[in-house]
């Protein structure tokens, strides 16, 4: 794969940010959410936040809740799930992927062009939203009332929801706000915005969606809206490359889609050198005619741990044939079976023999707002036995109880 440099901005989306002093006078641009919209996200549980945002409880918050086990950022990174806010401050988005949980029905577009809400109201809203939204499981079986208090202080926020959170123009504002208010920011973007990506400010982590490793595969899965999106796709690996706090490249895998490349995953593994890379089943969403897919999209957990097995040899074999770098490994480092979610780790997070995956949250909140440079070397703490890949606990804490449900068919 040739090397690529960072390209400019196509000229027709230089704009991608509206400028109201070349609006006509009256004009008023509209809001992202119509009637319409905004009736079909309340019924699917999102409580949305002005004219572009959105928060939902995760089920993985009500899981922890209830004593029943935390999400995979739980057993990766330390986060606590019965305290993590899952918002976006744009639901639109720039692609229209085969495996989105919305089945292609949120707003898309390549650059901004919707009324445009204050940050600071976007955090206080998604912040109070999120509370109410805990307090409606007092007394659900299972929440004790320690859980239940701790539930009521958000510590982190994931970006992920819905949507491409990094096209909304305020974007580095909001993060600051969530950092002033000691929660911790979990960034996910699809790898099209390349100017905006390398703008950002810093975040506890920063994950870049690498869908398919060619492009015709990625036109295939992703679908996206920009002519030049491979391009986009490339640049933004290499802007990662060069991201000092913590970054993940993630892969969502989709049995008969993405699966067999291995060597051009590894190469954009090297070429971005990020700290983890994630990868996870695609979830089966339903049918729907947005999507292709399928249950027999979805691939095994055994299946997701052999491809990063493949994935962390592959890219170990090709440094070492380039001889150089020889400081650059990765491993396997933890999996949530569960999620059907496997972690790897660059070796650098190996201290002394044990994992250090998690996340020192108080330590990164006193560097962020020292205003000095910092590294993902600097706030990385132990990765517990039970997480790290490998242990019978397959990254389910033991501090709760596995809920299984009853599966007898009906009438038995």
């Amino acid at each position: 794969q040739k090397e690529k440099t960072i390209a400019p901005v196509a000229k027709e989306e230089d704009d991608w940010v509206y400028e109201e002093e070349e609006l006509e006078e009256g004009a008023e641009l509209p809001t992202m959410l119509n009637p319409t919209l905004s009736k079909t996200l309340s019924k699917q549980g999102y409580k949305l936040i002005g004219s572009h945002s959105g928060v939902k409880l995760c089920r993985w918050t009500k899981s922890m809740l209830r004593g029943r086990g935390g999400c995979y950022k739980h057993s990766f990174y330390g986060i606590s799930s019965m305290q993590c806010m899952e918002m976006t401050p744009s639901l639109a988005c720039s692609s229209r992927c085969t495996f989105c949980w919305r089945h292609g029905t949120n707003p898309v577009g390549k650059k901004w062009k919707w009324q445009m809400d204050d940050p600071i109201f976007l955090v206080q809203q998604g912040m109070e939203k999120h509370v109410k939204m805990i307090n409606t499981m007092r007394g659900v079986p299972g929440v004790n009332a320690e859980r239940f208090d701790e539930g009521m202080t958000i510590k982190h926020c994931a970006l992920s929801l819905v949507g491409e959170p990094i096209m909304y123009p305020k974007i580095n504002e909001f993060v600051d706000e969530l950092h002033k208010r000691n929660v911790s920011s979990f960034m996910v973007t699809n790898s099209q915005y390349p100017q905006q990506l390398q703008d950002l400010v810093p975040v506890t982590q920063l994950y870049l969606s690498i869908d398919a490793a060619t492009e015709s595969t990625l036109k295939e899965v992703d679908r996206p809206l920009f002519s030049d999106f491979w391009q986009r796709n490339l640049d933004c690996v290499d802007i990662l490359s060069k991201k000092a706090q913590r970054t993940v490249l993630r892969l969502t895998l989709v049995k008969k889609y993405n699966m067999e490349e291995i060597v051009e995953y590894a190469q954009f593994v090297i070429k971005g050198r990020p700290d983890f890379v994630e990868v996870k089943g695609v979830t089966y969403c339903g049918v729907s005619d947005g999507s292709p897919l399928t249950i027999k999209n979805t691939p095994f957990h055994q299946e997701v741990t052999n491809f990063c097995e493949a994935l962390k040899d592959e890219v170990n074999k090709q440094m070492k044939k380039a001889g150089s770098d020889e400081t650059l490994r990765y491993a396997i480092a933890s999996e949530h079976e569960h999620s059907l979610c496997v972690l790897i780790s660059k070796e650098d997070f190996r201290v002394d023999g044990a994992w250090h995956t998690w996340i020192d949250y108080p330590k990164f909140h006193q560097l962020v707002q020292s205003g000095e440079s910092f590294t993902s070397m600097d706030y990385m703490a132990p990765t517990p036995s039970w997480a790290v890949y490998g242990a019978e606990e397959r990254g389910f804490d033991p501090e709760h109880v596995r809920f299984r449900r009853n599966k007898k068919a009906k009438g038995l």
